[in-house]
This record gives C-alpha cells, sequence and structure tokens, in this order.
C-alpha cells in the first residue's frame, strides 16, 4: 500500500477584511481535499481589529482550521522556498498594496517576502485579488503581475460595477482549482469574470 504524501501550502491573507468571510471557508475546503495549510497574515491583517472582527479571533480561527499558528514575521517566512516547506503559496485576498510591493519587487512585508522566497525556487504564487482600485490605481501593478512566471490568478471580476467602478474581487470559490492549475503550469480560465 502506498500513501501519497501530504501536500502543503503557505495561505497568506492581506486586510481585505471585508473578504475574509469568502476566503475562510476556502481554507476548509483545501484542508478537506488533503492540504495542510501554513497559514500567514500581513502586518494589518494580524494586528487590525476592525468592524468585521478583532485580530485577534481571525488569529484563533486560522489555528483552528489549520493547527498552526500564523506566521507574522520576515524570519517566520523566509525559509518556506529555501526548505521547501510548501508546495505553493496562495495570497488571498491581495490588496492593491501588496499587489505593488510584488510588482516593485519589494520584499519587506511577511507576505511579500513569503512569495520572494517561493519564487526563487520557481513555486506558483496564486493571488486572489480584492482592492477598490484594481481598476484604477492598481491596474498596473496587476498587470505586471499577470505577465510575470510563477503568478497565477483567481479568476476575478468587478464586484460591485455601479456602486464600486474600480473595485476588483476573486471569486474564491475557484481558489483550489486556480491551485491545482497553478501547480500543473497552468491560469485558470476564463480568468476575467
Amino acid at each position: 500500500m502506498t500513501t501519497q504524501p501530504k501536500r502543503t501550502v503557505a495561505f497568506a491573507l492581506c486586510g481585505s477584511f471585508c473578504s475574509f468571510s469568502a476566503v475562510l471557508p476556502q481554507i476548509q475546503v483545501l484542508t478537506a481535499r488533503g492540504w495542510e495549510i501554513l497559514p500567514i497574515l500581513s502586518a494589518s491583517a494580524a494586528g487590525l481589529d476592525t468592524r468585521f472582527g478583532t485580530a485577534a479571533a481571525l488569529r484563533q480561527t486560522l489555528l483552528e482550521l489549520t493547527g498552526h499558528e500564523p506566521l507574522t514575521t520576515l524570519q517566520g517566512v523566509e525559509p518556506l522556498g529555501p526548505q521547501k516547506l510548501a508546495d505553493a503559496l496562495i495570497i488571498a485576498p491581495a490588496t492593491g498594496t501588496t499587489m505593488a510591493l510584488l510588482a516593485a519587487g519589494i520584499s519587506a512585508t511577511p507576505v511579500t517576502l513569503a512569495a520572494k522566497s517561493m519564487l526563487r525556487g520557481g513555486r506558483p504564487v496564486v493571488i486572489g485579488v480584492s482592492t477598490n482600485d484594481g481598476l484604477s490605481g492598481s491596474v498596473g501593478a496587476l498587470a505586471a503581475l499577470l505577465q510575470r512566471k510563477n503568478y497565477y490568478f483567481i479568476p476575478f471580476g468587478q464586484d460591485d460595477s455601479y456602486k464600486k467602478p474600480c473595485s476588483l474581487k476573486a471569486d474564491f470559490t475557484q481558489l483550489p482549482d486556480t491551485l491545482e492549475a497553478a501547480l500543473r503550469g497552468v491560469q485558470l480560465q476564463p480568468i476575467l469574470l
């Protein structure tokens, strides 16, 4: 009898707090599919209490869902790639700020350093866009990342084209399929919803 080794994915959440309720269930889906999840939090997600919940509650939820304390430091995420601790990195929700830092090659945050750590070994980074300025201020960073090797996007579209015409949001229910496609080097299509 052969047993397949458990696959591991690093899963980073950035401060698009309104998207957490759509993202967290996907961690459960991945776990049900046999994935081990290593959670990562941006400084905002790790430290800010908002109308969507407290930072402490988010950390506790991630611990309960994954069995791992969220990584929140540069030192904590740096070994992900070199030590091959994860097969891929998911950044969901990915804010416009995080995408801008990634596009500029700035790895000064736990999330962006996690991406750099994974990319240097050619491992995929899956982006789940959630930003109110995706079709304005963040469009340049989005376009730059769409052209880069080893970046894959959860299909996305406008989430409220009349009230928020520049806002983009991923269809987080497509996260598991996007991850599987990315591991094969394929962008899940259609990318624009």
